[in-house]
């Protein structure tokens, strides 16, 4: 309640004076909740202030001696208030609903306006401004249902008296011309012009945001050019920093990010960084108060805990970074201790960390901090002095008040708390300083900490106790020399001191609260000077002040000009009292210096020198036959704004003559060239590709390899040359495991506590040491947090050593300082996972995790979850064998009564429900299933029905949209032993699958070998069908066979259970419509040594053959090249192909033949650089790496215009897959098409493109939009039909089965496949609608996607992801390839935006086995790393299997306790 002091009083007090007053005129007003927000209307005595406790607005009309609530918001409405920074008459009142507020006359009255069932955002800032048009605003909001949240931006042209629909699927969205200093055009003719971050075109992962771009709120749109003539992907943020607009990229796998900068929101630059520097990080970055001609930026260096910074400042468009000042103190939220004086050009102070190698080493130490100034825009720094000593100051991280912390628009004048001596002593033990000439020297003003304040353009300091209850304000009317005071009626506890943003004003607002404890009471005072001086200040009491003075006293000049002020003089007894008009500086010119130039487009600084960064334009018309010389930029370029005098100064601008050398690239030699490394060892025991994405800086090809000999080496340019690693050199390595999620972070495992790691690729290494020895239960030792790099869960052995005796177990703790610290989290365990947040909408912090229960370990396996690290947790099942994550669905398998396994899958990873398979599968005991699949949103399960030795195979079930109802795909496919399937996802291209079926099944029980058949879908399962076998040979000859007769002619590739690399997939995600395999056309598939190799261009609907025998490959240049060598042959030749697989030229790479082993590239498939590694030559021996490099045979950079692919000039076409049994392009509903690569141009791809061009069309519904419902099946005619003996499935057991479904469909055989998109045309699954009983009507019919949270309509280059493993679950070096040699342990949830498409997740067994496959192995690292060339299997083939996260990997024969030998004995 507002407590209001009688009207006489009030102008008793406040009546005018006509003699000086002993003091400020003091009035509080006491408030029920703590007031905040206060903000004033800019160049009035209005203000605003909240109670946001009670949701209310105060207005005061004479700052803040009396206030009222604001008109028409109701109590408990307001949540926010906006003010218009580019009109001083508008504010807005957001609430947290849908009605909000708007005023035009500062807060009198107030118009609400309606948001529709949307409501501001609480992702992003909710309100954009456009700097010319005060009525033009963009409103950022959400529509959250549960956790579910989609995004969309609203715009008004009239200062919300109308608004309208701007962008649907955005992340937030702002004027271009968001400050008066930028501009898209001399002539605003894009001054309409809005940015959006927005949804990826067919993804809602953050890593395929996109930037788009209109000039009419988006009646048209387009996507600009950021990098290399490419649009780019990954867009997580955009922000307007005075005359520049700046937006971050970060690709998937890295925390690095890519900053891209315009000065006009048309030509974008990348933000390049010195060599030298840290990379720029997610959350480690902060784009600081910059200038009018430069952006300034911190970038972190250490760990955000105890964290530093380097300052970097731009040149004037942005795009080139120089370093100012190392070590910068910065804090965990990313604030840094940086602030330029106001208004005075070019003095900026920073704190920096005196003892800075100790924090970086340990990361734990108390920093020794130390304030520093520069006068010359951040080129050199000082000491700040006080009285001859060193005076150090806090800062931002610190901050004790709002706005700026040491300066304000009063010229020159400085206030800072902190202490003289050698470092910054704690807040509490902080005095006030003061300067007067904008830094240069100090003086100690009062003692104790304080809350400061400039009024009168610095002819008045106010300063408020700050250690406690203050009982008076102090005030110094002559720059700090003395102060006076004033006592309070009551002590208060000052938490805000303000006055007006220009600093021009008499009057003060203080809040704070008055009492303590249950007494305690909010209180706003308003603190009036006006009556302190009788006079104005006339001519005479003014001074001319310079801004800056050099060593010599003299003005100094910066941006080409000095600065000067008139200022009040200290010790005048007057007011200038001129409110609301900020102080003018005056310029005067200077002479050029070599300061006043930067370096020129395509120049950079080397030595202190601007120098060429790349080939020079040709001036039009020079460089003719026989010019040897053209007179071009000097290099250098006068920084725009800047107003130095030419005459007499220095002109580092003037053109110059070159050479036409510099405007022709070095040709490209048209050669291909290898080098040969050779390593003493026996084999390879490991290798690990740390590659770069595409926001990562640099241009190296990093790999980190181990040889037997335990010897760690490195290489930066992908096998051209090698190093040890000089930190590992004396370790016993037994695991190298690369971070799931990050691909620059590899950690290195020793047999007992310390972990060795880098997160640089290897530029430096650090070590933790983990709270205990890794496990000795075949367990991941390291499992990776998907979004916080820095989270690890550690699994370690707890009394297992040889003298123990208690009981050996594991125990997992957690660190969220990347193993600085931890803390337990639950004992006992058998494994524990992090839960992809993204899709889920759980806490970060989701933790699934296998505990023996009672901490027993014979007592029964519970599945446990927790959201504070197991503080608290939830029991969901309380004995079972396993659980697997996969992209949108967690699998858990248990026994039933009947010692059946059963399976349960959630969405949401809180309510279960029980997987149902048709009537007729009646399989004696479900012993065996294998997760293959879940990128379609649905799940692909292979159901074990066979287990004969040698003669395994399954039936292929697939699921309903929550992974629940399975009907049957196709039976008869094969497996192995261990539990690998036949199946295998072309990457690229949605619902193409290929698998290998048994035709001979009456054979089983006369103990025959198997038969296998090659099929292939092109709708996600529905439909089977085999290879089309190629017209003729390698050779050019027929097959012994017809080949139009598909039955008993087709073609048969080997698959995934006879690799000797499980990692050999016959695709690239990069490679578009390319496949490539080995087999044989015929009946059935023959011996692999009997077998050809073969390519496919178009997904798998037409082969050719491509050499006669077996041959692994690897793609490069995202397709642009495919290399091959012969498999497990001697050899001295490759052979490579630029036209994906027409033609084939022989390379030669050694004069003698060797066996090679693998043949490897980057994880991406983008490389011109390959890898072989040859066979060791046995005990004693050497082992070889050959770097093949082809770059040297092409030089020009392909063009792709995406804006107009059909233009001639471009490199590419569109080109739209096809199901082979359609007479049109439509898959799954729609045409999609793709930027593929002209043949014929000679070229290369270079800079990722994003082969999804747009799906052209939605199509009208066919047979090949629907499968099989739940209960049906195919029958020999093709047409699903109820299996034998059953009825159809009621409506009541279709929403039983379904605890999410809504409505249901009664009597139809069909049901649409999940991703198809196409509307009207037959509608084979056509029925009555009901509702399920006990759910609500839904009015809009909204369908959410398959699992609630906006899934593609599209799933393009989705991955499926994988899980798997009981009792081990060891997962393999993931490096985004499959075909990693195994380099340690890791976890296994693996999230849905994973850039490739994975293959088979786990086998899931009765037998206590699950079979993990991508990313996971079933091998234990702790037994000794069997590497792929050594002990163990070896691998001798392509190791770029499914471009993931790992790989099925060696099953060693004596680990059948971890297989399960305990089978039944009657099955």
């Amino acid at each position: 309640m507002m407590l209001w002091l009688p009207l006489v009083v009030l102008f008793s007090v406040w009546c005018a004076h006509a003699k000086k007053d002993s003091g400020p005129r003091i009035k509080s007003t006491k408030f029920d909740t703590l007031p905040s927000n206060l903000q004033w209307f800019d160049d009035t005595d209005i203000v605003l202030v909240q109670e946001r406790e009670v949701g209310l607005v105060w207005r005061s009309d004479d700052a803040g001696v009396t206030w009222d609530k604001v008109k028409d918001v109701e109590k408990g409405e307001a949540d926010e208030v906006w003010l218009n920074p580019h009109d001083n008459k508008k504010a807005y009142i957001l609430s947290r609903g849908k009605t909000h507020w708007y005023t035009n006359d500062q807060g009198e009255t107030w118009t609400a306006f309606n948001t529709g069932q949307s409501t501001p955002s609480e992702f992003r800032e909710p309100l954009s401004f456009h700097a010319g048009d005060s009525d033009k605003v963009v409103l950022n909001t959400q529509i959250c249902e549960d956790w579910v949240c989609d995004e969309a931006s609203y715009y008004t042209v009239d200062g919300f008296a109308t608004l309208e629909l701007l962008r649907k699927d955005t992340r937030g969205c702002h004027f271009a011309r968001s400050t008066l200093l930028f501009k898209t055009s001399d002539d605003d003719f894009f001054d309409d012009r809005v940015l959006c971050v927005a949804k990826g075109r067919y993804s809602p992962w953050p890593k395929d945001n996109r930037l788009l771009v209109s000039d009419n709120y988006f009646s048209d749109e387009f996507e600009p050019l950021l990098a290399e003539d490419r649009t780019v992907q990954g867009i997580i943020s955009m922000a307007i920093v005075k005359g520049f607009l700046v937006a971050a990229a970060k690709a998937e796998g890295t925390s690095e990010l890519a900053l891209y900068v315009t000065d006009d929101a048309k030509i974008w630059h990348r933000a390049e960084f010195p060599h030298d520097s840290d990379k720029l990080e997610e959350e480690a970055y902060t784009i600081l108060e910059s200038t009018n001609y430069s952006i300034q930026v911190d970038v972190m260096t250490t760990r955000s805990m105890n964290a530093m910074g380097v300052l970097f400042s731009s040149n004037s468009n942005g795009t080139y970074f120089t370093e100012n000042i190392k070590h910068t103190n910065r804090d965990f939220r990313g604030i840094v201790d940086f602030e330029k004086v106001q208004n005075i050009q070019g003095i900026v102070l920073v704190n920096v960390v005196d003892n800075w190698a100790e924090v970086e080493r340990t990361g734990m130490a108390e920093k020794n901090i130390q304030s520093r100034i520069s006068f010359d825009d951040g080129r050199t720094f000082e000491a700040l002095t006080a009285g001859g000593k060193d005076l150090h100051l806090h800062s931002v991280t610190e901050m004790s008040n709002s706005g700026r912390v040491f300066s304000s628009s009063a010229p020159g004048l400085v206030m800072g708390i902190g202490n003289t001596g050698k470092f910054l002593k704690p807040y509490q033990e902080g005095d006030l300083y003061v300067s007067d000439d904008a830094g240069l020297t100090w003086r100690f003003a009062l003692e104790s900490a304080h809350k400061y304040e400039f009024g009168d353009q610095g002819s008045v300091l106010v300063a408020v106790y700050d250690e406690g209850p203050a009982e008076k304000i102090k005030y110094s009317i002559d720059h700090g020399k003395t102060w006076d005071s004033k006592k309070f009626e009551d002590p208060v506890n000052a938490k805000i001191l303000t006055t007006t943003p220009d600093s021009t004003s008499l009057k003060f607002l203080l809040l704070g609260s008055i009492g303590s404890g249950s007494k305690t009471e909010y209180s706003v005072t308003a603190i009036d000077f006006d009556g302190l001086h009788e006079s104005d200040c006339k001519k005479n009491d003014f001074e001319d002040w310079y801004a800056r003075l050099d060593e010599d006293g003299n003005p100094s000049c910066i941006m080409g000009h000095t600065q000067m002020y008139r200022r009040r003089k200290p010790d005048a007894d007057c007011f200038i009292n001129k409110e609301f008009i900020d102080p003018l500086p005056l310029f005067e010119p200077c002479k050029c210096t070599e300061k006043d130039f930067e370096c020129d487009y395509n120049f950079v600084r080397q030595d202190g020198k601007c120098v060429p960064a790349t080939t020079l334009p040709k001036p039009k018309g020079a460089c003719k036959s026989g010019d040897e010389k053209f007179t071009g930029s000097s290099g250098y370029r006068l920084i725009p704004g800047n107003e130095c005098t030419r005459r007499g100064g220095v002109e580092l601008d003037e053109e110059v003559e070159r050479p036409c050398e510099d405007t022709v690239k070095t040709p490209s030699s048209g050669k291909i060239s290898h080098v040969i490394q050779n390593f003493q060892a026996n084999h390879f025991r490991g290798y690990y590709y740390m590659e770069r994405t595409e926001t990562s800086t640099g241009d190296d090809e990093t790999i980190i390899m181990r040889t037997d000999m335990n010897e760690v080496y490195i290489t930066h340019d992908h096998g051209k040359s090698w190093d040890v690693i000089p930190e590992l050199e004396d370790e016993d390595i037994i695991a190298i495991v690369p971070h799931q999620y990050f691909k620059d972070a590899v950690f290195f495992l020793t047999g007992y506590s310390t972990v060795y790691y880098t997160v640089n690729r290897g530029k430096s290494f650090h070590e933790f040491y983990a709270p205990h020895p890794p496990n000795e239960d075949q367990l991941p030792a390291l499992s990776f947090h998907p979004d916080n790099q820095d989270w690890l869960m550690w699994t370690g052995a707890v009394d297992c050593g040889t003298y123990s005796d208690k009981e050996c177990h594991t125990e997992t703790s957690i660190s969220e300082d990347r193993g600085d610290s931890w803390k337990t989290m639950l004992r006992y365990v058998q494994k524990c996972e992090f839960i992809k947040k993204e899709g889920r909408g759980d806490s970060e912090k989701l933790v699934y995790c296998e505990q023996f229960k009672d901490e027993r370990l014979d007592g029964q396996l519970q599945l446990l979850s927790s959201d504070d690290w197991f503080k608290t947790h939830k029991t969901h099942f309380e004995d079972i064998l396993t659980f697997a994550t996969m992209s949108e669905f967690i699998i858990v398998a248990q026994r039933d009564e009947t010692q059946n396994l059963k399976v349960d899958a959630s969405i949401d990873g809180k309510t279960f429900a029980p997987a149902a398979f048709p009537k007729n599968f009646n399989v004696p005991v479900q012993r065996a299933y294998t997760v293959l699949d879940s990128s379609t949103h649905a799940v692909f399960l292979h159901v074990t029905v066979g287990s004969h030795e040698d003669f395994e195979y399954g039936r292929l079930m697939k699921s309903n949209s929550n992974g629940t109802n399975y009907v049957l795909s196709v039976g008869g496919v094969n497996r192995n032993g261990p539990g690998y399937v036949d199946f295998e996802k072309m990457q690229g291209l949605e619902g193409v699958a290929i698998i290998n079926v048994v035709d001979n099944l009456d054979d089983e029980e006369k103990r025959k070998a198997k038969k296998l058949r090659t099929l292939i879908t092109h709708n996600d399962g529905a439909e089977w069908a085999p290879l089309k076998a190629p017209e003729e040979d390698a050779d050019g000859k027929k097959f012994d066979c017809d080949v139009k007769n598909g039955k008993e002619c087709s073609l048969h590739l080997h698959g995934y259970t006879e690799r000797k690399d499980p990692r050999d997939t016959y695709s690239s995600a990069s490679a578009v419509g390319l496949m490539m395999g080995v087999g044989n056309v015929g009946p059935s598939l023959t011996r692999k040594a009997d077998a050809d190799t073969f390519v496919t261009r178009n997904g798998g609907t037409d082969w050719h053959a491509v050499k006669k025998g077996n041959y692994v490959w690897e793609y490069g240049d995202q397709g642009g090249i495919i290399v091959i060598v012969e498999d497990n042959v001697a050899t001295k030749v490759v052979y490579y192909s630029l036209d994906e697989g027409e033609t084939w030229t022989e390379y030669q790479f050694a004069d003698n033949p060797m066996i090679i082993d693998m043949l490897t590239t980057l994880p991406s498939d983008n490389s011109l650089n390959f890898l072989l590694w040859r066979r060791g030559t046995g005990s004693g021996g050497e082992v070889s790496t050959v770097n093949i490099d082809f770059s040297g045979l092409r030089d020009r950079k392909c063009i792709l215009n995406e804006d107009d692919p059909s233009d001639p000039g471009s490199d590419y076409y569109l080109w739209q897959p096809k199901h082979p049994m359609q007479e049109n392009n439509c898959l799954f509903g729609h045409v999609s098409e793709y930027h593929r690569k002209k043949l014929e141009s000679e070229c290369w791809n270079g800079h990722q493109i994003h082969q999804l061009h747009n799906v052209a069309q939605n199509c009208t519904c066919t047979r090949q939009d629907f499968e099989c419902n739940y209960n049906y099946e195919l029958d020999n005619g093709g047409v699903c039909s109820l299996v034998e003996g059953e009825k159809p499935l009621t409506g009541e057991e279709m929403c039983a089965n379904d605890p999410n479904l809504r409505y249901y469909k009664e009597g139809t055989s069909y049901r649409r496949i999940p991703i198809t998109t196409c509307e009207g045309g037959r509608a084979l699954d056509a029925a009555e609608e009901r509702l399920c009983p006990g759910q609500e009507p839904d009015p809009e019919k909204e369908h959410k996607g398959l699992s609630g949270f906006g899934l593609f309509v599209v799933a393009v280059l989705l991955p499926f992801l994988v899980a798997g493993g009981v009792g081990f679950w060891v997962w393999r070096n993931w490096d985004g390839k499959f075909g990693r040699i195994r380099l340690g342990d890791t976890g296994s949830a693996f999230d849905a935006s994973q850039p490739w498409i994975q293959f088979p997740v786990a086998a899931i067994s009765a037998l206590v086995a699950v079979v993990a496959a991508i990313p996971l192995v079933a091998s234990s690292a702790w037994r000794g790393i069997s590497g792929m060339f050594g002990g163990g299997r070896r691998f001798t083939t392509r190791q770029s299997f499914a471009r993931g996260r790992g790989d099925y990997a060696v099953v060693d024969p004596d680990e059948d306790e971890l297989l399960g030998d305990d089978e039944e004995e009657d099955v």
